[in-house]
């Protein structure tokens, strides 16, 4: 190893390239304190430490976020979603930015919302606000496609929980986008939905053009 000379050499490079380095470290190194988490944690750069941060603070925000979602009404749910197209740049109906049907004789269609600002053509989606552990199968995908079959516009299924990969499958042939629980609360917090912002950080970087003009 040492004749291949390899950059960097670290414990991040014995880690991933011998076995029985990745045991060593699976116990503390005799007379340190310091255990293989705490190790890797010292090898990340202060902005890696950040990200890392960061993806976790999203991560509990989304369970905060889908507990929440779990506590609404159906009716709420569906003007969640409706909110969340607007707020993504959709909508432009004569009436307003979007619609959601009465809940009696909506023939499987939950709301309406134009795909642009000029209103070329319409969305249609169902929002059903379900279980965190169910699973929405083919049939019901299958139900929604056929809602919107003479419809001349897109589908959107909006689902709290999750879709069986049957349902993936039909939904891609039948040219329908479908937003499970975990992506709906990305969206959510990308677009500012359900969230507020708590702190804002500005990560800046030494401008060498600057220096260099100064020469």
């Amino acid at each position: 190893m040492l004749k291949e000379n390899p950059q960097p050499f670290n414990t991040a490079y014995l880690r991933n390239n011998y076995e029985s380095v990745r045991i060593f470290l699976g116990q503390k190194s005799k007379g340190s304190n310091v255990d293989v988490g705490e190790e890797e944690h010292q090898e990340q750069t202060p902005q890696e430490r950040m990200d890392a941060a960061f993806s976790q603070i999203n991560a509990v925000l989304k369970n905060e976020l889908l507990n929440e979602i779990m506590g609404l009404s159906p009716t709420f749910f569906e003007h969640l979603v409706l909110k969340l197209l607007e707020k993504m740049g959709y909508g432009g109906l004569l009436d307003g930015e979007g619609l959601v049907t009465a809940r009696s004789g909506d023939g499987g269609i939950d709301g309406i919302i134009r795909e642009d600002k000029l209103g070329f053509s319409n969305i249609y989606f169902q929002a059903k606000r379900y279980s965190l552990e169910k699973t929405v199968n083919t049939p019901d995908v299958q139900g929604f496609v056929g809602a919107i079959a003479n419809k001349n516009g897109k589908g959107l299924f909006v689902t709290s929980a999750k879709f069986s990969s049957g349902a993936q499958k039909y939904a891609k042939e039948s040219h329908i986008v479908l937003v499970d629980g975990d992506r709906l609360a990305d969206l959510m917090i990308e677009y500012g939905v359900g969230v507020s912002t708590l702190q804002t950080y500005e990560i800046k970087k030494l401008d060498s053009d600057f220096f260099a003009e100064q020469e």
